[in-house]
């Protein structure tokens, strides 16, 4: 049997039925990153040895007819941002290169709590900066729809092992659609919570008012069981709310009868590809034959969005990454004369240009003299972004839009222009600084390449997304569509 493109659900319905063991399940993943790993370089650090013993330990629990969790035995990859205690964790940042944290991240003591089977980090963006994974201080990342073209940022790695069938499900993180961008570049379904809902404990920070970790799954079905294994309070996030996890798995089962869906003319005007478009019109349209009511709305001040995040996200991440200095974690440069020369030295060998970018324009928008005129006024226009939002979803139970306004772009076609990358996510940006939760998932083809659309909700309505998806996703078959590999 082909393991390859089974979804999670499928595989545990084998493993019960004693069809199909949890080793032989890694070990067909494993065999299938040899195969492929040349070609997509998904993963940084692979963990097979651990995963391997992992399976053989689920093996024996079903072998003792215990009552296991449903994602048991199941191989699931963890971007290389979210600490894992033991196996290097390194950002994709030459300054991060050794560090192995003496620490689980909340997600991950909660996966292992599920039995799950670690395989391995995957690649991304440094530091989650960037829409590609062509930032990475390792090496770039290949959709596997088309190798010459880039699986999106910066979890690109996480969506191209999922898409590829190299892990069966992903984590990733999410600041300003590194989850929904490449699940939609690479034809997955990819969620970013609320924030809050996810713990971001031991998520490596870029910036902490944005970031949010999330699934990247094959089907919606797979995406609600990994958010029901990983959601919910956590002590160590102060950030983190203190609110039950609803039942992910029935609201699967949502009817659409009724369900209002505004459709924001903002997102689909003016540099939206004709394609994308299309895609998503016909969306709306099969959303209505469900018995979904469509209507279209306005968000009047989601063109600032754009500029506010790279105010913002810059500003965050250019005090997050102080700490990076050659005294408390990795690279420490041996070239230097005094203490402030290490400092300058290590920064500088150990930072990629991207980081270095977004340090500078951070440190630039929170001096004296600038703070008012650049962050500050950042802030207050993402107060009005999410009042546009949570006005609308007052009259709307959801929103629906495209996830990116283009398919996967070559790779190299926008690293020499910035802002043409930081426009790759115009889409995807107002959700987070809204800190509302998004949804993309498979909904189309352009020129061969993967189309999602992107369905937005109101805080913590993540049950109410699902189940719209779900509701979307069988009835079509783009979800069931492969990369020929």
């Amino acid at each position: 049997m082909d393991f390859h493109y089974l979804t999670a659900h499928e595989i545990a319905r084998l493993y019960r039925r004693r069809e199909l063991s949890a080793s032989e399940m890694t070990v067909a993943v494993f065999s299938r990153i040899e195969e492929l790993e040349d070609r997509l370089h998904a993963y940084i650090t692979l963990n097979k040895e651990q995963a391997l013993a992992k399976a053989r330990e689920v093996d024996q629990k079903l072998a003792r007819g215990e009552d296991l969790p449903p994602l048991a035995g199941i191989p699931v990859a963890i971007k290389d941002n979210i600490c894992t205690k033991g196996l290097r964790t390194t950002c994709a940042s030459r300054i991060l290169y050794n560090f192995v944290p003496p620490y689980n991240a909340t997600v991950v003591e909660k996966l292992m709590a599920n039995d799950v089977v670690i395989i391995g980090k995957t690649n991304m963006d440094e530091f989650a900066m960037g829409s590609s994974t062509e930032n990475s201080g390792f090496h770039p990342t290949a959709n596997p729809w088309d190798t010459s073209r880039v699986p999106g940022g910066s979890s690109g790695g996480s969506a191209a092992a999922v898409a590829s069938g190299e892990a069966v499900l992903a984590l990733g993180s999410d600041t300003g659609g590194s989850i929904r961008q490449p699940a939609a570049f690479c034809g997955v379904v990819g969620l970013k919570p609320t924030y809050g809902a996810v713990s971001r404990f031991g998520l490596v920070a870029f910036a902490s008012s944005l970031d949010q970790i999330g699934p990247l799954a094959r089907d919606v079905t797979d995406c609600a069981l990994l958010l029901q294994a990983i959601a919910g309070h956590d002590p160590k996030d102060s950030t983190s709310a203190p609110r039950p996890v609803p039942d992910y798995q029935a609201a699967l089962r949502r009817e659409l009868k009724g369900i209002k869906v505004g459709l924001p003319r903002e997102y689909m005007g003016q540099g939206i590809d004709p394609a994308v478009r299309q895609v998503v019109e016909q969306a709306a349209r099969q959303l209505e034959s469900l018995g979904a009511v469509i209507e279209e709305t306005n968000l009047p001040h989601i063109e600032y969005a754009v500029p506010a995040y790279y105010l913002i996200a810059t500003a965050e991440a250019s005090s997050n990454l102080a700490r990076y200095d050659g005294v408390r974690y990795g690279l420490r440069s041996q070239q230097s004369a005094d203490v402030m020369d290490m400092f300058m030295h290590t920064r500088s060998q150990g930072f990629g240009a991207e980081v270095k970018r977004r340090i500078m324009l951070g440190t630039y928008a929170l001096s004296a003299g600038y703070y008012d005129a650049y962050y500050l006024r950042a802030m207050k226009v993402r107060t009005l972004i999410r009042q546009d939002l949570l006005r609308a979803l007052e009259q709307f139970d959801c929103l629906l839009c495209p996830a990116t306004v283009t398919p996967a772009f070559k790779q190299g076609e926008k690293v020499a222009d910035p802002l043409q990358m930081y426009l790759a996510d115009i889409t995807t940006i107002p959700v987070n600084l809204a800190g509302l939760p998004g949804i993309a998932v498979p909904a189309g083809q352009a020129g061969g390449l993967p189309v999602g659309i992107q369905l937005i909700g109101r805080p913590f309505g993540e049950d109410l997304l699902l189940g719209v998806a779900h509701a979307f996703e069988q009835s079509t078959s783009h979800h069931k569509l492969r990369p020929q590999l």
